[in-house]
Protein backbone atom coordinates (compact mmCIF):
# COMPACT_ATOMS: atom_id res chain seq x y z
CA UNK A 1 0.00 0.00 0.00
CA UNK A 2 1.32 3.09 -0.96
CA UNK A 3 1.22 6.12 0.56
CA UNK A 4 1.03 9.78 -1.32
CA UNK A 5 1.50 13.20 -0.65
CA UNK A 6 -0.75 15.38 -1.52
CA UNK A 7 -1.23 19.14 -0.49
CA UNK A 8 -4.65 18.64 1.64
CA UNK A 9 -2.69 15.98 3.56
CA UNK A 10 0.48 18.19 3.88
CA UNK A 11 -1.60 21.25 5.03
CA UNK A 12 -3.43 19.16 7.64
CA UNK A 13 -0.26 18.17 9.09
CA UNK A 14 1.33 21.39 8.88
CA UNK A 15 -1.82 22.85 10.77
CA UNK A 16 -1.62 20.26 13.46
CA UNK A 17 1.74 20.86 13.94
CA UNK A 18 1.31 24.74 14.36
CA UNK A 19 -1.46 24.22 17.03
CA UNK A 20 1.41 22.42 18.78
CA UNK A 21 4.26 24.70 18.51
CA UNK A 22 1.54 27.66 19.40
CA UNK A 23 1.18 26.00 22.62
CA UNK A 24 4.51 25.77 23.46
CA UNK A 25 5.34 29.32 22.22
CA UNK A 26 2.40 30.58 24.80
CA UNK A 27 4.09 28.56 27.57
CA UNK A 28 7.56 29.88 27.19
CA UNK A 29 5.86 33.71 26.87
CA UNK A 30 3.87 33.46 30.01
CA UNK A 31 6.48 31.97 31.86
CA UNK A 32 9.29 34.24 30.82
CA UNK A 33 7.90 36.98 29.17
CA UNK A 34 10.01 39.83 30.60
CA UNK A 35 13.23 37.52 30.24
CA UNK A 36 12.61 36.90 26.47
CA UNK A 37 10.61 39.21 24.27
CA UNK A 38 9.14 38.38 21.15
CA UNK A 39 7.84 35.12 21.98
CA UNK A 40 3.97 35.92 22.29
CA UNK A 41 3.87 37.10 18.78
CA UNK A 42 5.52 34.49 17.18
CA UNK A 43 2.79 32.17 19.37
CA UNK A 44 -0.11 34.69 17.81
CA UNK A 45 1.88 34.33 14.50
CA UNK A 46 1.53 30.28 15.02
CA UNK A 47 -2.15 30.63 15.65
CA UNK A 48 -2.74 32.56 12.83
CA UNK A 49 -1.15 30.15 10.46
CA UNK A 50 -3.37 27.43 12.14
CA UNK A 51 -6.47 29.73 11.14
CA UNK A 52 -5.07 30.27 7.67
CA UNK A 53 -4.69 25.98 7.40
CA UNK A 54 -8.18 25.73 7.87
CA UNK A 55 -9.26 28.41 5.84
CA UNK A 56 -7.36 26.22 3.17
CA UNK A 57 -8.27 23.29 4.47
CA UNK A 58 -12.64 24.25 4.18
CA UNK A 59 -12.03 25.39 0.24
CA UNK A 60 -15.80 23.72 -1.46
CA UNK A 61 -17.15 24.19 1.76
CA UNK A 62 -16.76 28.20 2.03
CA UNK A 63 -16.78 30.24 -1.20
CA UNK A 64 -13.41 31.05 -2.52
CA UNK A 65 -14.12 34.91 -2.70
CA UNK A 66 -14.44 34.62 1.21
CA UNK A 67 -12.01 31.61 1.87
CA UNK A 68 -9.16 32.77 0.01
CA UNK A 69 -8.74 36.24 1.22
CA UNK A 70 -9.23 35.20 4.43
CA UNK A 71 -6.58 32.52 4.17
CA UNK A 72 -3.86 34.10 2.34
CA UNK A 73 -3.95 37.11 4.93
CA UNK A 74 -4.37 35.03 7.88
CA UNK A 75 -1.02 33.44 6.49
CA UNK A 76 0.22 36.86 5.94
CA UNK A 77 -0.73 37.66 9.79
CA UNK A 78 1.11 34.89 10.77
CA UNK A 79 4.20 35.62 9.05
CA UNK A 80 4.54 39.17 9.45
CA UNK A 81 3.85 38.59 13.75
CA UNK A 82 6.63 36.41 13.28
CA UNK A 83 8.98 38.76 11.88
CA UNK A 84 6.93 41.53 15.15
CA UNK A 85 8.42 38.90 17.05
CA UNK A 86 11.94 38.45 16.07
CA UNK A 87 12.36 42.39 15.67
CA UNK A 88 11.16 42.13 19.76
CA UNK A 89 13.72 39.22 20.29
CA UNK A 90 16.50 41.07 18.99
CA UNK A 91 15.80 44.81 20.72
CA UNK A 92 14.55 46.37 17.75
CA UNK A 93 11.13 48.43 17.07
CA UNK A 94 8.44 46.44 16.37
CA UNK A 95 7.86 47.02 13.10
CA UNK A 96 3.85 47.66 12.80
CA UNK A 97 4.34 50.03 9.79
CA UNK A 98 5.73 47.19 8.09
CA UNK A 99 3.11 44.83 8.81
CA UNK A 100 0.32 46.49 8.43
CA UNK A 101 1.39 47.69 4.98
CA UNK A 102 2.50 44.62 3.49
CA UNK A 103 -0.87 42.99 4.76
CA UNK A 104 -3.31 45.63 3.54
CA UNK A 105 -1.38 45.00 -0.01
CA UNK A 106 -1.66 41.44 0.18
CA UNK A 107 -5.17 41.72 0.78
CA UNK A 108 -6.08 44.42 -2.04
CA UNK A 109 -3.71 42.48 -4.92
CA UNK A 110 -6.11 39.11 -3.69
CA UNK A 111 -9.01 41.08 -4.00
CA UNK A 112 -8.34 42.92 -7.05
CA UNK A 113 -6.99 39.85 -9.17
CA UNK A 114 -9.76 37.04 -7.59
CA UNK A 115 -13.04 39.51 -7.92
CA UNK A 116 -11.73 42.36 -10.60
CA UNK A 117 -9.49 41.19 -12.83
CA UNK A 118 -8.89 36.95 -11.67
CA UNK A 119 -5.65 36.43 -12.56
CA UNK A 120 -4.01 33.70 -10.35
CA UNK A 121 -0.44 34.00 -11.57
CA UNK A 122 -0.13 37.52 -10.55
CA UNK A 123 -2.11 37.11 -7.27
CA UNK A 124 0.28 34.14 -6.35
CA UNK A 125 2.95 36.14 -7.63
CA UNK A 126 1.73 39.22 -5.35
CA UNK A 127 1.71 37.40 -2.42
CA UNK A 128 5.37 35.09 -2.91
CA UNK A 129 6.87 39.10 -3.18
CA UNK A 130 5.41 40.61 -0.59
CA UNK A 131 5.64 37.67 2.39
CA UNK A 132 9.33 37.80 1.06
CA UNK A 133 9.39 41.23 2.56
CA UNK A 134 8.78 39.69 6.36
CA UNK A 135 11.53 37.16 5.66
CA UNK A 136 14.07 39.49 4.30
CA UNK A 137 13.60 41.56 7.02
CA UNK A 138 14.05 38.86 9.89
CA UNK A 139 17.18 37.87 8.00
CA UNK A 140 18.75 41.34 8.30
CA UNK A 141 18.15 41.00 11.93
CA UNK A 142 19.68 37.33 12.01
CA UNK A 143 22.46 38.89 10.25
CA UNK A 144 23.03 42.10 12.17
CA UNK A 145 22.58 40.22 15.60
CA UNK A 146 24.70 37.16 14.52
CA UNK A 147 26.48 35.18 16.95
CA UNK A 148 29.38 32.05 16.56
CA UNK A 149 26.41 29.82 18.03
CA UNK A 150 24.83 27.23 15.46
CA UNK A 151 21.56 28.20 16.64
CA UNK A 152 21.32 32.10 14.92
CA UNK A 153 23.76 30.64 11.70
CA UNK A 154 20.62 27.47 11.49
CA UNK A 155 17.73 30.38 11.69
CA UNK A 156 19.43 32.82 9.17
CA UNK A 157 20.35 29.67 6.97
CA UNK A 158 16.56 28.76 7.00
CA UNK A 159 15.26 32.45 6.42
CA UNK A 160 17.24 32.86 3.72
CA UNK A 161 16.40 29.38 2.25
CA UNK A 162 12.71 30.48 2.54
CA UNK A 163 13.31 33.83 1.00
CA UNK A 164 14.54 31.63 -2.15
CA UNK A 165 11.97 29.19 -1.71
CA UNK A 166 8.77 32.02 -2.20
CA UNK A 167 10.69 34.26 -4.73
CA UNK A 168 11.26 31.17 -6.98
CA UNK A 169 7.42 30.51 -6.30
CA UNK A 170 6.93 34.22 -7.66
CA UNK A 171 9.26 34.40 -10.18
CA UNK A 172 7.06 30.75 -11.80
CA UNK A 173 3.81 31.80 -11.30
CA UNK A 174 5.00 35.24 -13.26
CA UNK A 175 7.03 33.98 -15.95
CA UNK A 176 6.73 30.28 -16.16
CA UNK A 177 3.20 28.87 -15.46
CA UNK A 178 0.24 30.12 -13.01
CA UNK A 179 -0.10 26.18 -12.80
CA UNK A 180 3.33 25.76 -11.25
CA UNK A 181 2.55 28.03 -8.46
CA UNK A 182 -1.05 26.69 -8.07
CA UNK A 183 -0.81 24.98 -3.93
CA UNK A 184 -4.56 23.27 -4.81
CA UNK A 185 -3.18 21.39 -8.08
CA UNK A 186 -2.24 17.63 -7.03
CA UNK A 187 1.25 17.17 -8.76
CA UNK A 188 4.79 16.32 -7.92
CA UNK A 189 5.98 19.18 -8.11
CA UNK A 190 3.34 21.27 -6.40
CA UNK A 191 3.90 18.71 -3.78
CA UNK A 192 7.60 19.03 -3.10
CA UNK A 193 6.92 22.36 -3.21
CA UNK A 194 4.67 22.44 -0.87
CA UNK A 195 6.14 19.99 1.65
CA UNK A 196 9.45 22.21 1.41
CA UNK A 197 7.61 25.42 2.07
CA UNK A 198 6.00 23.95 5.01
CA UNK A 199 8.76 21.69 6.44
CA UNK A 200 11.12 25.24 6.59
CA UNK A 201 8.37 27.19 8.53
CA UNK A 202 8.13 24.99 10.43
CA UNK A 203 11.73 24.05 11.05
CA UNK A 204 12.07 28.06 11.29
CA UNK A 205 9.82 28.18 13.97
CA UNK A 206 11.78 25.51 16.13
CA UNK A 207 15.05 27.43 15.00
CA UNK A 208 14.00 30.72 17.16
CA UNK A 209 12.51 28.26 19.87
CA UNK A 210 16.55 27.38 20.06
CA UNK A 211 17.03 30.94 19.74
CA UNK A 212 14.50 32.01 22.89
CA UNK A 213 16.17 28.57 24.61
CA UNK A 214 19.52 29.68 24.21
CA UNK A 215 18.63 33.41 25.55
CA UNK A 216 16.88 32.15 28.59
CA UNK A 217 19.99 29.83 29.45
CA UNK A 218 22.11 32.63 29.45
CA UNK A 219 20.14 34.84 31.45
CA UNK A 220 19.66 32.00 34.08
CA UNK A 221 23.36 31.71 34.23
CA UNK A 222 23.89 35.12 34.63
CA UNK A 223 21.35 35.06 37.45
CA UNK A 224 22.75 32.28 39.01
CA UNK A 225 26.61 33.57 39.32
CA UNK A 226 25.76 37.73 39.58
CA UNK A 227 24.51 39.98 42.00
CA UNK A 228 20.86 40.62 41.22
CA UNK A 229 21.12 44.31 42.63
CA UNK A 230 24.60 46.05 41.37
CA UNK A 231 25.11 43.54 38.40
CA UNK A 232 28.82 42.14 39.77
CA UNK A 233 29.70 38.54 40.33
CA UNK A 234 28.23 36.77 43.78
CA UNK A 235 30.39 34.26 45.74
CA UNK A 236 29.51 31.10 43.20
CA UNK A 237 30.31 33.40 40.32
CA UNK A 238 33.58 34.78 41.81
CA UNK A 239 34.72 30.80 42.96
CA UNK A 240 34.06 29.65 39.17
CA UNK A 241 36.06 32.64 38.40
CA UNK A 242 38.80 31.74 41.02
CA UNK A 243 38.74 28.47 39.55
CA UNK A 244 38.99 29.55 36.06
CA UNK A 245 42.23 31.76 36.93
CA UNK A 246 44.12 29.09 39.29
CA UNK A 247 43.89 27.14 36.29
CA UNK A 248 45.75 29.28 33.86
CA UNK A 249 47.93 29.77 36.92
CA UNK A 250 49.27 26.21 37.18
CA UNK A 251 50.34 26.76 33.41
CA UNK A 252 51.60 29.88 33.58
CA UNK A 253 52.89 31.46 37.03
CA UNK A 254 52.25 35.00 38.02
CA UNK A 255 51.20 37.23 40.77
CA UNK A 256 47.62 37.12 42.18
CA UNK A 257 46.65 39.70 44.13
CA UNK A 258 43.02 40.19 45.85
CA UNK A 259 41.41 43.50 47.71
CA UNK A 260 38.38 42.78 50.11
CA UNK A 261 36.54 46.61 50.21
CA UNK A 262 33.83 47.54 52.78
CA UNK A 263 31.56 50.26 52.81
CA UNK A 264 32.78 52.23 55.80
CA UNK A 265 29.90 52.99 58.24
CA UNK A 266 27.42 51.76 55.93
CA UNK A 267 24.50 51.03 58.85
CA UNK A 268 24.44 54.39 59.60
CA UNK A 269 23.86 54.88 55.55
CA UNK A 270 20.55 52.65 55.92
CA UNK A 271 19.62 54.17 59.12
CA UNK A 272 19.85 57.99 58.52
CA UNK A 273 18.67 57.74 54.70
CA UNK A 274 16.74 54.77 54.50
CA UNK A 275 17.79 51.00 52.55
CA UNK A 276 16.57 52.45 48.96
CA UNK A 277 19.59 55.25 49.53
CA UNK A 278 21.51 52.38 50.77
CA UNK A 279 21.36 49.97 48.07
CA UNK A 280 21.94 53.17 45.51
CA UNK A 281 25.10 53.28 46.91
CA UNK A 282 26.12 50.08 46.88
CA UNK A 283 24.97 50.28 43.25
CA UNK A 284 27.20 53.54 42.27
CA UNK A 285 30.02 52.04 44.55
CA UNK A 286 30.15 48.61 42.88
CA UNK A 287 30.16 50.87 39.26
CA UNK A 288 32.52 52.73 40.51
CA UNK A 289 34.93 49.69 40.74
CA UNK A 290 33.67 47.86 37.85
CA UNK A 291 35.08 51.49 35.93
CA UNK A 292 38.39 51.28 37.75
CA UNK A 293 39.45 47.52 37.10
CA UNK A 294 40.65 45.95 33.70
CA UNK A 295 38.55 43.76 31.44
CA UNK A 296 40.26 41.04 32.64
CA UNK A 297 39.71 41.32 37.13
CA UNK A 298 36.70 40.07 38.91
CA UNK A 299 34.39 41.98 41.10
CA UNK A 300 32.17 40.64 43.02
CA UNK A 301 29.83 40.71 45.90
CA UNK A 302 30.15 38.91 48.91
CA UNK A 303 27.09 39.98 50.93
CA UNK A 304 25.95 43.74 52.61
CA UNK A 305 28.18 46.09 51.89
CA UNK A 306 31.73 43.40 51.56
CA UNK A 307 33.00 43.38 48.35
CA UNK A 308 36.05 41.72 46.37
CA UNK A 309 38.46 42.01 43.56
CA UNK A 310 40.60 39.17 42.32
CA UNK A 311 43.02 40.99 40.10
CA UNK A 312 44.97 38.11 37.90
CA UNK A 313 48.62 38.22 37.25
CA UNK A 314 48.82 41.76 39.28
CA UNK A 315 51.61 41.88 41.88
CA UNK A 316 51.47 44.22 45.22
CA UNK A 317 52.33 47.31 44.09
CA UNK A 318 50.11 47.18 41.37
CA UNK A 319 47.45 46.60 43.60
CA UNK A 320 47.83 49.28 45.81
CA UNK A 321 47.74 51.28 42.54
CA UNK A 322 44.47 50.25 41.81
CA UNK A 323 43.10 50.38 45.89
CA UNK A 324 43.84 54.43 45.29
CA UNK A 325 42.14 54.68 42.18
CA UNK A 326 39.23 53.02 43.35
CA UNK A 327 39.16 55.63 46.33
CA UNK A 328 40.22 58.79 44.46
CA UNK A 329 37.43 57.91 41.24
CA UNK A 330 34.55 57.71 44.26
CA UNK A 331 35.65 60.83 45.84
CA UNK A 332 35.37 62.57 43.10
CA UNK A 333 32.31 60.73 41.27
CA UNK A 334 29.91 61.76 43.68
CA UNK A 335 26.30 61.62 42.78
CA UNK A 336 23.48 64.35 43.52
CA UNK A 337 21.03 63.21 45.84
CA UNK A 338 23.05 60.11 46.99
CA UNK A 339 24.61 59.82 50.53
CA UNK A 340 29.18 60.24 50.34
CA UNK A 341 30.77 57.08 51.65
CA UNK A 342 34.10 56.21 51.67
CA UNK A 343 36.03 52.35 51.48
CA UNK A 344 38.27 50.54 53.40
CA UNK A 345 40.60 48.13 51.51
CA UNK A 346 42.96 45.39 52.74
CA UNK A 347 45.30 43.47 49.95
CA UNK A 348 46.63 39.87 50.01
CA UNK A 349 49.13 38.62 47.52
CA UNK A 350 49.03 34.93 46.55
CA UNK A 351 52.82 34.82 44.87
CA UNK A 352 52.79 30.45 44.91
CA UNK A 353 50.00 28.84 43.95
CA UNK A 354 50.03 26.61 47.30
CA UNK A 355 48.01 29.37 49.46
CA UNK A 356 44.11 28.67 49.07
CA UNK A 357 41.58 30.50 48.18
CA UNK A 358 40.01 30.79 51.77
CA UNK A 359 44.13 31.78 53.24
CA UNK A 360 43.73 34.49 50.88
CA UNK A 361 40.51 35.54 51.87
CA UNK A 362 41.58 35.45 55.57
CA UNK A 363 45.04 37.33 55.16
CA UNK A 364 42.48 40.01 52.91
CA UNK A 365 40.03 40.59 56.06
CA UNK A 366 42.68 40.39 57.98
CA UNK A 367 44.14 43.77 56.30
CA UNK A 368 40.90 45.28 55.66
CA UNK A 369 39.83 45.14 59.70
CA UNK A 370 43.20 46.48 60.39
CA UNK A 371 42.17 49.49 58.06
CA UNK A 372 38.88 49.80 59.97
CA UNK A 373 40.88 50.19 63.29
CA UNK A 374 43.39 52.62 61.92
CA UNK A 375 40.73 55.28 61.02
CA UNK A 376 39.29 54.16 57.79
CA UNK A 377 38.85 55.06 54.22
CA UNK A 378 42.37 53.98 54.12
CA UNK A 379 44.38 50.74 52.33
CA UNK A 380 46.05 47.99 54.08
CA UNK A 381 48.56 45.43 52.83
CA UNK A 382 48.31 41.93 54.59
CA UNK A 383 51.41 40.45 55.97
CA UNK A 384 52.79 37.17 53.38
CA UNK A 385 52.16 33.37 53.96
CA UNK A 386 54.88 31.86 55.95
CA UNK A 387 55.30 29.59 52.60
CA UNK A 388 55.68 32.87 50.23
CA UNK A 389 58.11 34.40 53.34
Amino acid sequence: MKFALDPFTILFTTTLTCAVLAVAMYSMHVSFRREVAGVGHWACGLLCMVGAGGLFLSRGLLPDELALPAANTCLMWGIGLSMVGTRRFFGEPPGWTVFHAVWLLELTAILWWLLAEPNFPRRAAAFSFLVAVFYIDQLRLVWRHRTPHFTSWFFGILLALQVLNVLTRGVAAMFISGAVADLMQRSPLVNVYLALANFMALLMTVAFLMLATRKLQKILEQRSTHDPLTGVLNRRGFLQCFSGVRARRQRHVAPLSLMAIDLDLFKAINDQHGHAQGDKVLVHVAAVMMRSVRQCDFVARFGGEEFVVLLPETALPHAQQLALRIQSLLHECRQPGLPHCTISIGIACQETTAESLDSLLSRADAALYRAKENGRNCTEIAAPTPLAA
